[in-house]
């Protein structure tokens, strides 16, 4: 007679610095795409959570933004937006790139990630970048900073060593219930998910500092089944009108490059046809006024 497993459920913090893979890690494991990436850092600037639901438990992670040295209350809000995961989960998953060892922002995040006294898990992303030396190095070096639970290379690109870290998580959970239905993978609304991506397309297609003064708001969310369609209006704001003139284009060609980008991967991802407007404001300096980062939906 074999005795039937438990169910196990909780909250798993996915922390680290910017651009170490966190958001392609989540997605990774939720097999679908819920968190927005980009090669530039900081593109996450809210926590994202992501559930993963399995036959024996259900996996509720907490995607957050890097975590680094901030220099404006934006980044303040995001970096604070970051830590307090470290209070609200059952279990942390540091990330960090296997290529270029453990740095000094590493470290520190360690040495904070230590204190919540919870299980610990290493992730060594982008192990594909990596020699055997080099790997081999991480872990030594991981291993004498604190006593992890587990340490994984893995590539979160190609999703290599994502099924073995999945499991391992679930068995540091609590048992316990599942927390959310079965058919839930997000607890963000489908408002903010768009924004999200029309936010994504806007960084993928402005330089320098241009993808950081900007931040998205979507207006109008308007479902019509019998003719399957959305309507979504947003604006993007900026910070000053040189920037508005960059968004746009001559003639208007940038705006709707992105949002002809940003159009179909919203009919992909709502799996039905979508019209989108978009609109470009300006609110000077908004990344440093506490009123338009609350505005804009961040904590501060």
């Amino acid at each position: 007679m074999t005795t039937r497993e438990c169910f196990r459920s909780g909250f798993i913090g996915i922390v680290g610095r910017p651009n170490v893979g966190k958001s392609t890690l989540l997605n990774a494991i939720l097999g679908e795409k819920i968190a927005i990436t980009t090669p530039k850092p900081q593109t996450t600037r809210n926590r994202i959570m992501g559930i993963k639901n399995l036959p024996n438990g259900q996996l509720i992670f907490v995607d957050t933004p890097g975590i680094h040295e901030a220099k404006n209350p934006l980044g303040q809000a995001m970096v604070a937006e970051a830590r307090a995961v470290f209070s609200s989960v059952d279990v942390i998953v540091i990330t960090v790139e296997a290529h270029r060892g453990l740095v000094a922002g590493d470290k520190a995040i360690i040495k904070a990630a230590e204190e919540a006294s919870l299980p610990l898990v290493l992730a060594l992303n982008k192990k594909d970048l990596a020699s055997p030396e080099q790997m081999r190095e991480m872990i030594a070096r991981a291993s004498e900073l604190t006593p992890f639970s587990h340490v994984f290379p893995i590539c979160a690109v190609t999703g290599e060593g994502v099924e073995e870290l999945i499991e391992t998580i679930k068995n540091l959970l609590p048992e316990g219930p599942a927390f959310f239905p079965p058919d839930m993978i997000t607890d963000r609304s489908e408002r903010f998910l768009a924004a999200e991506i029309i936010r994504e397309k806007v960084m993928l297609y402005t330089h320098q500092e241009l993808p950081y003064s900007t931040a998205v708001t979507v207006e109008t969310f308007q479902e019509d089944e019998q003719r399957n369609l959305i309507t979504i209006e947003a604006t993007i704001t900026v910070e000053r009108p040189s920037q508005k003139k960059i968004i746009i284009g001559a003639g208007g060609a940038l705006l709707k490059k992105i949002g002809t980008l940003a159009r179909l991967e919203l009919e992909k991802f709502f799996a039905t046809r979508v019209f989108l407007s978009l609109f470009v404001r300006v609110r000077r300096d908004w990344t440093r006024e506490e009123k338009w980062i609350k505005e804009f939906g961040y904590k501060t």
